[in-house]
Order: C-alpha cells, then sequence, then structure tokens
C-alpha cells in the first residue's frame, strides 16, 4: 500500500523480486524509505521424479504487472524513476532461438522452460559430480547442490537431449529478467558465481572442470550459452530499459537496469550494511527456504557450506553461503501434518497459519522466550527437502520424536514451535561450523516473510544464541534490488555506499540467558542426536543383508 507521500525527494528506485511464489515490486526514495509495494503470484508446476517446473513469460507478465501496480499506487511518474534492480530465485531458465522459451521437462509445454531452484530431479548428476573431487568444487563447500545449475544442465543434456543441443541460453533466473529488462546478455558475478561454478576470483570458467563432469560441448563453445560476459551486481547495462520492455513496465526507455543478484543476495545486500560492519554480521533470509551469507576479507573454506565465493555480494569481499532448501515451506508441511490444521487454517480465513499460531502462542506466555516450554518433549529435526548445510546431505528426511495421539490446540502449538526451534538449531550448527573454521559473526540479520514475525524472531535468538536484528525497511529484500537500481543510476558510487546510505537496523532480539538458555542447548543436543541416528538408520536400511 502507498505510504506518506508528502515532501518526498524526486528520484525514485524500483526493486523487483521473484520468489518462488510470487513476483513482487517496491518504489523507494533514495534514502531507502517504500513509497508502495504490488505483487502477483506465479504458479509452480510439480511433476513425478522431485521435478518443479515455471514459466518464464509468466513471471515476465506478473513483473511488468507489479512494476506498473507499484507505480500507480506511489503517485509517481515514470521519468522520476532513476534505476531498477532486479532479483530472483537461482532457477535455471532454457530459451531457443529469439528467446523462445524450451521445454525443459516430460510435459513436453514449452510454458514450463525454468527448472525451479527446489527441483532436486539431478541428485544422481551431483553425486557423479561430487564424485570426480574436482578442485572447483572446493568453491562450493566441498560439494556440488542438486539446486546448482551444472547438475541440471547434465540432467537436461542426457534427460532431454533435443532441448539441450536447441538452447540459445541457459540463463540463471535474475539473469533472464536483465536481460528482458535491457536486452544484455551480461551475466551477473552474484548468479554464476554462487551457482554455477565460475571462479570470480580468477574471472574465468573452469573449462577442465566443464569437460570431466559431461559438460564439456559448453566449454567448446567458449561458454556462449553461460555467459562470455560476468559483471558485478549493479552494474549498468546495456543502454537501459529497451523500448519495449519500458513499455512493458510502465517506465522510461533508457531507465538505468542494474545487473541483479539471486533473491536472498538482495536480503544480505538489504540488511548487513544496517550496523555498518557487514563483516560481524550473518545475513539470514528466511522464506520458502533458508540461506544464510557470511562476509570475510579472505577465503574461508568452510566443509558443508557452498562458498568461499568473491564478490558475490558485497564487492571486493568473500561470501559464505548456507542454509536449508525448505524453511518456511517445512513449517507449513509439518504443521499439514496436525489433524487441527486445517479448521485452524479456515479460522483464519485469509491470515497464514503460522502468523495465527504465534498469536496464540503469545497469549499463552508471559514472555515470547517461554514460549520454547510449550514444546516440552516434543523434537523436530524439518528436514523434508534434505540438509542445504553444513551437511550437504540432499537425502536428508524430517525426524520427529515425542509425538503423541494428542489432536487439540495445545499439540499443534506445541508442533509449530518445536519446528520453529528445529530451524533454529540448523542455523546454529552452520553459525558453528562456520565460526571454527575462521568464520564468526556476532549478530544475525533477519529478512523474508517467514521471518517477520516477533516470536520467530525471538526463538531464533534463543535457539542460537546470537541476536536477531530486524531493519527498519518492511521489505530489505527489495531493498536490496533497489540498491542496485540506485548504483546503476548514478545515485551512489558502488554497492557499499548504497548499503551505508539506504539501510538502518531497527528492532533487536536479544537471547534469553539462564533457564531458557540451557533448555535450548539441550534440545540443540538433541537435535543433533536425531539427525545422527536418522543419518545411520538411513544407511543401514541401503545395506544388503
Amino acid at each position: 500500500m502507498a505510504a506518506d507521500t508528502l515532501a518526498r525527494p524526486q528520484a525514485y528506485v524500483i526493486g523487483v523480486d521473484v520468489g518462488t511464489g510470487s513476483a513482487r515490486a517496491g518504489v523507494f526514495d533514495l534514502a531507502g524509505h517504500m513509497l508502495a509495494t504490488a505483487k502477483r503470484d506465479i504458479q509452480l508446476f510439480h511433476a513425478p521424479g522431485s521435478i518443479v517446473e515455471q514459466s518464464s513469460d509468466e513471471i515476465w507478465a506478473a513483473v511488468c504487472a507489479s512494476v506498473r501496480d507499484a507505480m500507480q499506487q506511489a503517485g509517481i511518474a515514470p521519468g522520476q524513476v532513476r534505476g531498477i534492480g532486479f532479483d530472483a530465485t537461482c532457477s535455471l531458465v532454457v530459451l531457443g532461438e529469439g528467446g523462445r522459451p524450451l521445454p525443459v521437462g516430460p510435459s513436453e509445454d514449452p510454458g514450463r522452460n525454468i527448472i525451479v531452484w527446489m527441483d532436486h530431479r539431478a541428485v544422481e548428476q551431483a553425486e557423479r559430480i561430487n564424485a570426480t573431487g574436482h578442485e572447483v568444487l572446493k568453491y562450493v563447500g566441498g560439494r556440488i547442490s542438486p539446486e546448482m545449475e551444472t547438475p541440471k544442465l547434465l540432467w537436461l543434456r542426457e534427460h532431454r537431449p533435443q532441448v539441450f543441443d536447441a538452447a540459445w541460453q541457459f540463463m540463471d533466473l535474475t539473469d533472464f529478467l536483465t536481460w528482458r529488462a535491457s536486452g544484455d546478455l551480461a551475466r551477473s558475478t552474484c548468479t554464476v558465481t554462487c551457482k554455477w561454478t565460475y571462479l570470480a576470483h580468477e574471472q574465468r570458467w573452469d573449462a577442465d572442470y566443464f569437460r570431466t563432469v559431461g559438460l564439456g560441448v559448453l566449454a567448446d563453445e567458449d561458454f556462449a550459452r553461460i555467459g562470455r560476459s560476468v559483471v558485478a551486481p549493479g552494474t549498468a547495462l546495456g543502454q537501459g530499459l529497451t523500448p519495449a520492455a519500458a513499455a512493458e513496465l510502465g517506465l522510461l526507455a533508457g531507465t538505468a537496469v542494474a545487473t541483479g543478484v539471486i533473491d536472498a543476495h538482495a536480503g544480505g545486500i538489504g540488511t548487513v550494511g544496517a550496523d555498518g560492519d557487514p563483516f560481524a554480521a550473518l545475513a539470514y533470509v528466511f522464506g520458502t527456504s533458508s540461506c544464510t551469507m557470511t562476509s570475510t576479507r579472505e577465503p574461508v573454506f568452510v566443509p558443508g557450506v557452498w562458498g568461499p565465493y568473491f564478490s558475490a555480494m558485497v564487492p571486493q569481499t568473500w561470501l559464505n553461503e548456507g542454509g536449508q532448501s525448505a524453511a518456511g515451506a517445512a513449517i507449513d508441511q509439518l504443521l499439514s501434518m496436525h489433524p487441527l490444521a486445517a479448521e485452524m487454517q479456515a479460522q483464519a480465513q485469509d491470515e497464514a497459519l503460522p502468523a495465527r499460531l504465534a498469536q496464540l502462542v503469545a497469549q499463552r506466555t508471559a514472555d515470547l522466550s517461554d514460549a520454547v516450554l510449550l514444546a516440552e518433549g516434543l523434537h523436530v529435526v524439518p528436514e523434508f527437502l534434505g540438509n542445504r548445510a553444513p551437511h550437504a546431505d540432499p537425502h536428508a528426511r524430517a525426524a520427529i520424536l515425542g509425538l503423541g495421539m494428542e489432536r487439540d490446540i495445545d499439540s499443534l502449538l506445541a508442533m509449530y514451535v518445536a519446528g520453529i526451534c528445529g530451524i533454529a538449531y540448523g542455523l546454529r550448527q552452520i553459525i558453528e561450523v562456520q565460526a571454527r573454521a575462521g568464520a564468526p559473526i556476532d549478530r544475525i540479520m533477519i529478512s523474508g516473510g517467514a521471518g517477520r514475525l516477533a516470536l520467530v524472531r525471538q526463538l531464533l535468538a534463543d535457539g542460537t544464541g546470537k541476536p536477531v536484528v530486524a531493519t527498519e525497511a518492511a521489505e530489505p529484500v527489495l531493498l536490496g534490488a533497489a540498491m542496485l537500481g540506485g548504483v546503476a543510476a548514478g545515485a551512489f558510487g558502488d554497492v557499499a555506499s548504497t548499503m551505508a546510505g539506504m539501510s538502518r537496523s531497527g528492532e533487536v532480539f536479544e537471547p534469553r540467558s539462564g533457564a531458557i538458555a540451557e533448555v535450548h542447548a539441550a534440545r540443540f543436543s538433541a537435535f543433533g542426536q536425531l539427525q545422527e541416528l536418522a543419518a545411520r538408520l538411513r544407511g543401514a536400511a541401503h545395506r544388503p543383508s
């Protein structure tokens, strides 16, 4: 909704965020204040074999509609917009000649031309790549994930060779959006370094890696289909918005278009500079999935944590990236298992069930930290879609201990709290393994829709033992994208100065000490034991008798 329009500066920037379920746009002034935001939902197509797909045409249409709606709500003229920045999920877009979409799955529907980040069809290909032990894998935490693009490309070559051969471009979704906006095929250092194995610190692709894993054809082509030009986030692309894109977006041709970033990294840009020291903060984006980002001055190699990546978020610094494939989605999945969930959701109407449950928890506790006591005896390892970090195990699955036959609201609240605690303990594992490797942090900067609730923020603080800091910005991911638009437009000298100029810290959730801390310590220990037991049982089940 539109904010107060009095006494506004005359220059604005737009941030566009394409998440798993929607495309959103936000209009910001150069001080980081949001005037308006709008969104449009986008479809997910599921199929057997862990297949999840989307449509690039639908996403672009949703982006354009969101920008037009946000502009109308903000009440500003197109000529007042100086720049636009994009972020998106790290999903693979496949385009044929002329940019026409190509079908990436058995549906044969060219409208389904995106392999979504959460698609796990390429687990076998990832395992074969990891078995090579190639030197490049050092820069993805030692093991590549099926969420990344080279396993997906290998799957396409092996299972959809006609599509692979017909493809004109393979693009990360963010780079697709900036190409549609500007006509420039340059890729972002963020996308290709974090998800495609580009070695940004050496400014090159490793041809030997691609030949070793079975994608030598891309090296033989001198990487023309995955990006010969790689530029830093915030770099101005082409001549700005093309006339066609400007007409679709409701903006002016020539408006600066910034090289984009992955959605989680936009959240990092929008948060970690708020306190002035990005090296002491862990950016934590808690949405459908979760992502952790830690910046260091020198490369730090952390087993099971992606990276180190050079200049992938904050320019001229190194980045380690972790998180989980399912976070907000894991809580939704967990709650759906309870017999009272459907009735409670119906009562909540348009309100999300976790938000309704958080209200009920707050009514039952004198202090939000006391909520953990509601989950006594119930433990949840919410790894429904594997463990992204620090165990890098896509085969991991959820474990629940202490579930009884209760069907009442108290047992539903206990399940919810136990699930959030499980998310917190997974985050604590990442923080601790990074600290042991030489990348300690002293606070968590939070963003993402699933992390907006005060109860969630307090449980994360208590469960990790680290302060959780929210920014003043209600939409830090959108803000991060808009910051890039500001850099491309020349409103700021670089990304670092933009972060300092457009973001500010807000409420701080301090971890409780004493008895509550002891409860979390015991539960954290149980969390690790459950993980280990589940892994052992999984191994035993696959061993021949």
